[in-house]
Parts: structure tokens; sequence; C-alpha cells
């Protein structure tokens, strides 16, 4: 199982990025795909997650800007982020798992399959 997100950069405060993650080696139709993300001097935190029916949850601190999606037929995953704030400055790292999606952004279930993260700095 391969994961590999793409699409970070450097944005200015109300900005907004796509985060992209392929996936390979696994039959994504069935698994939930997460986002994570690691603030300087922070713990990991989970983003965003979409089902296998593709209902979403978001954590707090996002809602209303961040919005995941996927394309079964292109193994692909994605995290659309709008008005990005310096806060949101992380390295984002995608998942995929079969679990709940509480489970995996409350970080009581942390995916064995997840790739490397892909920075996203958010400054003026």
């Amino acid at each position: 199982v391969q994961l590999q997100a793409s699409g970070g950069g450097s944005v200015q405060p109300g900005g907004s990025l796509r985060l992209s993650c392929e996936i390979s080696g696994l039959s994504l139709r069935h698994y939930v795909i997460a986002w994570y993300r690691q603030q300087p001097g922070k713990e990991r935190e989970g983003v965003s997650c979409i089902d296998a029916s593709s209902r979403t949850e978001h954590v707090d601190s996002v809602k209303g800007r961040f919005a995941i999606s996927r394309d079964n037929s292109k193994n692909m995953g994605y995290l659309q982020m709008n008005g990005l704030k310096p806060e949101d400055t992380a390295v984002y790292t995608c998942a995929a798992e079969l679990a709940r999606c509480d489970d995996l952004l409350s970080l009581h279930i942390y995916p064995g399959n997840r790739g490397r993260g892909t920075l996203v700095t958010v400054s003026s």
C-alpha cells in the first residue's frame, strides 16, 4: 500500500489550497480516507475524514473552510482548504483505513496506511 500527498505550498491568509492523495495497493472504495496534520511544536491532529459512503467529518477548527472528497475511480482523495489561517500551517498527511471516521479523527485509531506529508505554510 502506498499513499502520497501533494499540493502543499505557501499561501497568504485567506488563500486556498487543494491537497491530493494518491492511493495504490488497496481497493479504495471500501476504505475511509482521513487527513491529519502536525503543526510545529504540537501533537498530530485529525483534520477531516470521508467514509466509504462519502459521509464527511471535520475537526471543529476547519468546519466551513475545508472540504474532503474522494474519487474511487482514480484512487484519489482530496482536501480543499479555503480561508486558510496561519494556524493551519502544518505538515498534512493522508491515510486510508478500514475504521470509523470518529475513531480516526480522535486518534483512537491511527492508520497504518499513511503516506508522507505535504507542507502547508500560511503566512503574510
